[in-house]
């Protein structure tokens, strides 16, 4: 099992910035992708940002340029964050940390999901 906890501030002004944080415990070895969500009222939980156990990252058109994700795999906890720079009002969501296995052979593969971070932004 893995467990994800999310820590950040999430109230800010328009054209402001932000930092989220995840870390990660548990079985980490287990982790491949990781990667952010955010859901805002009404609307489907939709992928922001996935970085890649090397360090690759994939970003939604509607945060490129303004949005960044690093991670750390340290030796215990793995540790994800999201610099989110000129914020904007559409921005406002429910922010989860997202956690993947590799697909396995048999075509499992595990999601693992932070308790969400409440971002607003205001204009």
């Amino acid at each position: 099992q893995v467990q994800l906890v999310e820590s950040g501030v999430g109230l800010v002004q328009a054209g402001g910035s932000l930092r989220l944080s995840c870390a990660a415990s548990g079985t980490i070895f287990s982790i491949n992708d990781m990667g952010w969500y955010r859901q805002a009222p009404g609307k489907q939980r939709e992928l922001v940002a996935n970085i890649t156990r090397s360090g690759s990252t994939n970003y939604a058109d509607y945060v490129k340029g303004r949005f960044t994700t690093s991670r750390d795999n340290a030796k215990n906890t793995v540790y994800l964050q999201m610099q989110m720079n000129s914020l904007k009002p559409e921005d406002t969501a429910v922010y989860y940390c997202n956690a993947k296995s590799p697909l396995y052979s048999d075509g499992t593969q595990y999601n693992y999901w932070g308790q969400g971070t409440q971002v607003t932004v205001s204009s």
